[in-house]
């Protein structure tokens, strides 16, 4: 049977996922050392299992608003408010299925097809393929390991066009770790009122700053009301499995995206929903400690790299680094795939991220310092193998 004609195009022509394929690979690899999925090497605050652990015995599983606990959505206001100074009313925050379900529910909201979307290139993996998954056209905008893949506007205004509709971006940055300052936002901020377009801002690496502090776009003058913050609980409190994360924005588009979210997901699930509040009220403490632990796996990482010729911006947030490999010879997916099979080692290559990604790998240290030495080590191995 030719189940081509039955398929839509759009699923058709959609791109996998760069990460998963080398994921399979990996996972297909006996004794891999892998340093490719962005996953925390913790487990949950204790108080955030025992919280969930009462729901169930409790029999508290039954369905919540559309829009999450409101118990819940008034502690993300007061943790906003009090994090990054920007005052969401609870009518103004919906709980969704991961940060991942709030990138989706933003572009149904915001695209009408042909509608332009300005993507940082590198960047996720998900960005592009959810602009295209909603009939609008991603432009990708390059950014550069010698300016630390900060955007810039010069940048932004070479691309954008009228049909330019939102700029979809994520700092901390996945893959390179970039963040931005205060100031680099107020210009981008003003490019945005300037071309009278929306600003989609994943902030789900927010907490995981090292020499610099996150700050939140929608802070700025005039920009709460023309931005779309994304955030949750998978990185912040190493709860990726449970699915669990929120969207900002003017009452007007979250009342749109309830409407989606309605016919679609209904809610996340209230036990997880309970368990969240705790984190987000009582486990601030849990995160300093994982800071301060990728902030030193972050230095061995990139020390590491340095001594074996490559060149990396030093990430300032997430836990990514993007080295250049292009010293090698090699491509990056060659890189990647002679890696895995040599010595079995997992990362990512970096055009799985977008063009501006092309002799780059992606490394996450979300794993243990003893897994990055040896992984260090390997690479190492491998790298003066190619020399001789």
């Amino acid at each position: 049977m030719d189940y081509q004609q039955y398929l839509s195009h759009r699923a058709l022509n959609l791109p996998a996922s760069g990460i998963r394929k080398f994921w399979e690979l990996a996972m297909a690899t006996e004794n891999v050392v892998s340093l490719a999925i962005g996953e925390p090497d913790y487990t949950p605050p204790q108080a955030v299992l025992d919280e969930m652990k009462h729901a169930l015995d409790n029999q508290d599983t039954h369905y919540t608003s559309n829009h999450g606990l409101p118990e819940l959505r008034t502690a993300i206001s007061e943790w906003y408010n009090k994090h990054y100074y920007v005052n969401y009313d609870i009518s103004e925050i919906m709980l969704t299925i991961g940060a991942s379900e709030g990138i989706d529910l933003a572009l149904r909201v915001l695209l009408n097809d042909g509608d332009e979307v300005l993507i940082p290139d590198p960047s996720y993996v998900a960005y592009k393929g959810e602009v295209l998954l909603n009939n609008g056209v991603p432009v990708m905008v390059p950014t550069y390991l010698k300016e630390g893949f900060a955007l810039t506007v010069e940048d932004l205004e070479k691309y954008v066009t009228p049909n330019t509709k939102a700029l979809l971006m994520g700092f901390p940055s996945n893959p390179t770790g970039a963040i931005l300052s205060k100031e680099q936002l107020q210009a981008i901020a003003d490019f945005a009122i300037k071309h009278d377009i929306m600003v989609i801002s994943d902030e789900i690496y927010s907490v995981l700053t090292y020499d610099a502090d996150h700050h939140s776009i929608a802070a700025l003058p005039n920009m709460k009301k023309r931005t779309i913050t994304l955030n949750g609980f998978s990185k912040a409190y190493a709860m990726t499995g449970l699915r669990i994360g929120y969207l900002c924005a003017p009452k007007l588009i979250i009342d749109m995206c309830i409407k989606i979210h309605q016919y679609s997901i209904v809610a996340p699930a209230t036990p997880v929903q309970r368990a969240a509040i705790v984190a987000i009220r009582d486990c601030d403490d849990s995160i300093k400690a994982m800071r301060e632990e990728y902030h030193g796996r972050r230095d061995l990482i990139v020390t590491g790299l340095q001594e074996m010729g490559f060149t990396a911006a030093v990430p300032q947030g997430a836990f990514y680094v993007y080295p250049d490999i292009s010293s090698t010879g090699l491509s990056d997916e060659e890189f990647a795939i002679q890696l895995l099979q040599s010595k079995k080692v997992a990362v990512v290559p970096g055009s799985a991220f977008g063009d501006c990604g092309k002799n780059k790998i992606r490394i996450s240290y979300a794993s243990s310092r003893e897994t990055i030495q040896t992984a260090l080590r390997l690479m190492k191995e491998f790298v003066e193998e190619l020399k001789n």
